[in-house]
This record gives C-alpha cells, sequence and structure tokens, in this order.
C-alpha cells in the first residue's frame, strides 16, 4: 500500500495532513510541524497533493512540486461541502482530500515567485489609494466643522486647503491649522508612494510583452494589464473566455429552478480587484465612445438600449474574453477583428 492522495490543512505553524492509498484507505492522519513538512513530504513517492488557496499556498505548492508531487490548489468555498463533521483540522485536511481527488473540481493556478511580487506591488498601490481617499476625506470632514466646504475631488484638497489654513479671516485655531498641515503632509506622502509604486508596476509593464500586449486593448491600462497577466498566469488553464469572467464575476448570477431560467445581477465572484480596474476601463471607453457619438459603436448601442453601467459590466465581460483570447492564442489584438468563415 502506498500514498496516492493526501490532503494538508495548512496553518501557521501545525500542519494537519490526511492521506489515502488508491482504494480510499486511510494511511496518514497525522499533525505536522513547520519545520517537519519538508522532511515529510520528501521521503515520500510522488502523489497528489491537494490544498486551500489561502496563505502561504503558493508557496508550498511550489516548494512541493520541487520534490516531484502533483499539486492542487482549491478555492476554500468548494471544499466546504466535503466537510463531514464539525469544522476542524483534522475534518477540514480530510476534506481537502476527498475534493482533489473528484473529476469535476476547479482548481487554482499556481503562481510563481514573479507573479506575486508583481500583486504584491499592486495590493500595496490598492492600500495606500484607500488611505489617501481616507485622509483627504478626513481633512475635507474636519473642514467642514468649521464651515468650510472644499469641493468634491481629491486634487481640490492640494489646491485649496493651504489656502484656507493660510487666511486669517476664517477665525481658525493656531493649533487646529498646524494639525491640518500635518494631516497635507501625510496626504502628500500618501501621495508620493503610491506614485512610485505606479512607476514600478509601469516599469514591469514594459518589460512584459503578455502585459504589453493586452494594453491594447481599449479599457485596459498598464495597471490592469499587469495585474491580469500576474493573476491568471496560464491562460490554458481556463476552458475559455467565459469561464474567465466568470472566474472574474462579470457573468449574471442565476438563480433557475423548474426549467425557467432566472437571471440576476452580475455574480460579484472571483478577485474584486480586477473586476473593478476591469469595469473602470470600460468606463472611460464609454465616456470616449459618448463624445464620438458613433452610432455603429458596440458600446452606444449597449447604452442606447440599457444604460451606462450595464454598458461598463458587457464591456468588461467583452475585455476579459478577449484577454483570454489573446493570452491563449498568443495573439495580438487587433481592431476590428472579424473571425474569418468556415469553407464548406
Amino acid at each position: 500500500m502506498k500514498l496516492t492522495t493526501v490532503g494538508i490543512d495548512l496553518a501557521k505553524n501545525v500542519f494537519q495532513v490526511h492521506g489515502i492509498d488508491e482504494h480510499g484507505k486511510v494511511l496518514v492522519k497525522k499533525q505536522l510541524r513547520r519545520d517537519q513538512m519538508a522532511t515529510f513530504f520528501v521521503n515520500l513517492p510522488p502523489c497528489l497533493l491537494g490544498m486551500e488557496a489561502c496563505g502561504s499556498a503558493h508557496h508550498w505548492a511550489r516548494k512541493l512540486q520541487a520534490m516531484g508531487h502533483t499539486v492542487r490548489l482549491m478555492a476554500p468555498q468548494f471544499v466546504k461541502p466535503y466537510v463531514k463533521t464539525n469544522k476542524n483540522d483534522a475534518a477540514d485536511a480530510e476534506a481537502i482530500c476527498e475534493a482533489v481527488g473528484r473529476p469535476n473540481m476547479r482548481f487554482v493556478p499556481i503562481k510563481n515567485v514573479e507573479q506575486q511580487a508583481v500583486l504584491a506591488l499592486h495590493r500595496v498601490r490598492q492600500g495606500f489609494v484607500k488611505a489617501r481617499t481616507a485622509q483627504a476625506n478626513q481633512i475635507r470632514g474636519l473642514l467642514g466643522e468649521f464651515g468650510l466646504v472644499v469641493p468634491q475631488g481629491i486634487g481640490y484638497i492640494a489646491s485649496r486647503v493651504p489656502e484656507l489654513i493660510e487666511d486669517a479671516d476664517n477665525e481658525l485655531p493656531g493649533s487646529f491649522r498646524v494639525l491640518v498641515q500635518r494631516l497635507l503632509d501625510h496626504l502628500k506622502e500618501l501621495e508620493r508612494q503610491v506614485e512610485e509604486l505606479e512607476a514600478q508596476i509601469q516599469a514591469w509593464h514594459r518589460s512584459s510583452d503578455l502585459s504589453s500586449r493586452l494594453a491594447q486593448v481599449p479599457g485596459i491600462g498598464p495597471i490592469t494589464a499587469s495585474a491580469l497577466v500576474a493573476s491568471i498566469g496560464d491562460a490554458k488553464n481556463f476552458d475559455g473566455g467565459r469561464q474567465l469572467a466568470a472566474w472574474l464575476g462579470l457573468v449574471p448570477r442565476q438563480h433557475s429552478s423548474g426549467g425557467k431560467s432566472n437571471l440576476l445581477g452580475m455574480s460579484k465572484r472571483g478577485d474584486s480587484y480586477l473586476r473593478t480596474l476591469l469595469i473602470h476601463g470600460a468606463r472611460s471607453v464609454i465616456y470616449r465612445a459618448g463624445q464620438k457619438a458613433d452610432p455603429c459603436s458596440w458600446v452606444n448601442a449597449v447604452v442606447q438600449r440599457r444604460n451606462k453601467n450595464v454598458a461598463a459590466v458587457a464591456l468588461a465581460n467583452k475585455n476579459a474574453r478577449i484577454v483570454w483570447a489573446l493570452l491563449a492564442h498568443d495573439r495580438r489584438y487587433e481592431t476590428g477583428y472579424r473571425k474569418a468563415a468556415k469553407v464548406a
């Protein structure tokens, strides 16, 4: 008897392992400390390893793959139905072992070190952008308590607030003026951090042929293109463009029964960051298309039938499918591309 399938419940220090043979008989059911993981698996014959896609999962997947094992990562929500009893580490490891052997299970592509590094830049930049917005809103709210209203838009903070705190006619206390100046300095520092991270992302984008190729699609810029390339990895892991769009949460949510189809709003599943970038890029395309007023434009036709929000999601869905086609078939974007008709 030898192990064929192993489920690993990842943790910070103590890992739970559940292993079975080809007949489903349990052979291993034990806990391992972090320093025991490498020693245990390096002595095992190559087998199928399953893990949930969580913190440190990609690191362990790369490490275990280097030992000759076949590693599969799964979304936690797909593993949950296989938990038979109350939740604990042993039950989770057993559920992972059961789920990884299912023929129709969907797996998460394993990211390499470069992909994770690029995504780390995106995540840190996103955090700084949120902090910058919060800081600007705090400045605006504090000034509003003294009857000083700053127009909407983060650009007005830098241009209007210094004048307000230097104006002697508004009767602001001296300590409050110093406080607002400190908040402005913090806002400028956050802006500097965002610009530096954007410069690093764009430098990586220019060095990547795949990212540069995606940026040719209307509605996709360097930030979106680099995030897509780093997140998707090998596009052939997806069956088609629609599956990629569904992975990004850009397809309708379905609640059908009794043969009646009931399609709701978009599912909003998957990576909210990528979905937000694609939809914001689509809004920019819709704005530009409205200025041209081209009646033959696909975007304008959708806007006339529905509204701009629906059109933005539809265009984001379309761009996601285009992204899959470009990556999976190693092609470049062609404006006005039409699929060649099949010859009978």
